[in-house]
């Protein structure tokens, strides 16, 4: 695991551009700290804070080299009426708690959980979050002056015809130095960093919160962390997937979870909120040359000496600058062939698509939108699945016997159409209910078959169940009722 070879790919085989994408990275992550703080209702230097720390240490504890963790929009609504309520402390504490979460569901292997997000799930997530990018900037796009639109259009041109001539130095880095080179040259009056509130100017002290250690307060901000570390790990997980598109690598999600736990636990020690990763960054990082972990380190590090030695020059940084890179990322992140897949993708895929993305977009919550396209994938199919099943019978020579052959899976959504094929009035001697090309799956599929044997028994046949696989039976001998002591009354309810 730490052997030359990995040590070298995952920290020193791209030096120079993940240097130069984490300087690009660390200047745009300032309004976005600033501006988070400020929906958690706490000082700026919090979120500043959490986004230095939890670069820094996901850059080693983390699954997934290049991909950026910091304070993010996420979890930051998440603090509000904590904060509000009980302060600063208790968001630290509630911080550091959703860390250790967020520990324990890496033990657990929970990242599991995401060989259920579906691609249309996915894809809604990312056009979300590249409307969520492209929204935040309005703020910068609606009734400014027309120099502010003039920046903002010279920023994208510079952001994507300067590769032309060179890619050997990420394109957002010069679109800031050109931009904030005008705006002091021309002493061009428009909004800066600096109007976003104050950087700080001293290094992050540790500390442990100052709050009483009993199950009060424990009662206070646990709702808060298991909210933070639960949307922070789904965040994080599905922008891991995205990043390993992006490179055509692979990740440790499992370790994912943990770096992020250990991450926040380090930020709420340090006086910052709670993070997770964050698409928009991270796709400015790899976009920007970033490969390795060298890249978040380098954002994470750069951004504190911006902050420590060059706050004033940072604070001079024209915000049109910013908002052209944003709105790059927002562009570049949505997945516009989604829209003409509309077109021939199946009908249901789709759908799962469009209720993901109105769902995050209407409600603001992506825990939520991914929630229902998992929930409606899964529904989708359970539903094609129960549409392959079939059930035939034949009758021997003498009309005294019935064979029944089931062909495909017995659970809770095919059930009902396993029972309908069987006809519980005929006069015969026996029935038996070939399951050879079939699979039981459920309590649901064991009832059926114990419902049906019961009822042909109770039509006065001898009934023969043949053909169990393994998995099958022992889900029978477990759960099957047929025969045991008044079956009829437990399964038939008379």
């Amino acid at each position: 695991m730490f052997s030359a070879q990995t040590i070298h790919r995952n920290w020193f085989s791209n030096i120079r551009a993940d240097i130069l994408s984490g300087i690009v990275v660390a200047l745009a992550l300032i309004p976005e700290a600033i501006g988070f703080s400020i929906i958690a209702g706490v000082d700026p230097r919090v979120g500043l804070y959490a986004s230095v720390v939890i670069a820094i240490v996901i850059s080693f504890t983390g699954g997934r080299p290049a991909m950026i963790s910091a304070a993010t929009a996420a979890t930051a609504v998440l603090f509000g009426t904590l904060v509000r309520e009980h302060g600063l402390q208790y968001l630290l504490a509630a911080t550091i708690l959703a860390g250790i979460i967020q520990i324990i569901a890496g033990w657990l292997r929970i990242a599991e959980i995401m060989r259920f997000v579906s691609r249309s799930v996915m894809t809604g997530f990312v056009n979300s979050l590249a409307i969520f990018i492209f929204m935040a900037q309005l703020p910068e796009l609606i009734g400014v002056t027309w120099e502010t639109y003039a920046l903002i259009a010279a920023g994208l041109a510079i952001i994507y015809l300067f590769p032309r001539l060179t890619t050997k130095i990420p394109s957002p880095l010069i679109c800031i130095l050109v931009l904030a080179g005008l705006t002091i040259t021309l002493g061009i009056d428009i909004r800066t960093v600096a109007d976003l509130g104050e950087l700080p100017n001293a290094l992050p002290v540790l500390l442990f919160p100052d709050v009483p250690l009993n199950f009060e307060t424990l009662r206070i901000i646990f709702p808060t962390s298991i909210a933070v570390a639960a949307v922070g790990l789904l965040e994080s997980l599905l922008t891991a997937s995205i990043v390993d598109q992006m490179t055509d690598t692979s990740s440790n999600k499992h370790r994912e979870s943990i770096g992020q736990g250990l991450a926040n636990i380090a930020s709420g020690l340090f006086g910052g909120m709670g993070g997770c990763a964050m698409i928009g960054q991270s796709v400015i990082n790899v976009r920007s040359g970033g490969r390795t972990r060298l890249s978040t380190l380098s954002a994470g590090s750069f951004l504190l000496f911006l902050l420590m030695l060059l706050g004033d020059l940072v604070g001079l940084i024209p915000m049109p600058a910013l908002v052209a890179i944003m709105l790059m990322v927002s562009v570049s992140t949505f997945r516009w062939s989604s829209l003409a897949d509309l077109a021939h993708h199946p009908r249901r895929s789709s759908l799962v698509m469009l209720a993901t993305m109105t769902t995050m977009v209407t409600t603001q919550n992506l825990a939520l939108g991914v929630g229902v396209g998992v929930l409606l994938s899964g529904i989708f199919f359970a539903w094609k699945v129960a549409q392959i099943f079939r059930v035939t019978s034949t009758l021997s020579e003498d009309g005294r016997h019935r064979h029944y052959h089931i062909e495909g899976q017995i659970f809770f959504a095919s059930a009902d159409k396993f029972l309908a094929a069987f006809n519980f009035a005929e006069q015969l001697d026996g029935a038996t209910i070939d399951v050879s090309k079939a699979h039981i799956w459920d309590l649901t599929g064991v009832n059926a078959i114990d419902t049906a044997v019961l009822k042909l028994r109770k039509a006065g046949m001898t009934v023969e169940v043949l053909g169990l696989n393994d998995a099958s039976a022992t889900i029978m001998d477990k759960l099957a009722m047929h025969d045991q002591p008044n079956a009829m009354e437990k399964v038939l309810g008379h």
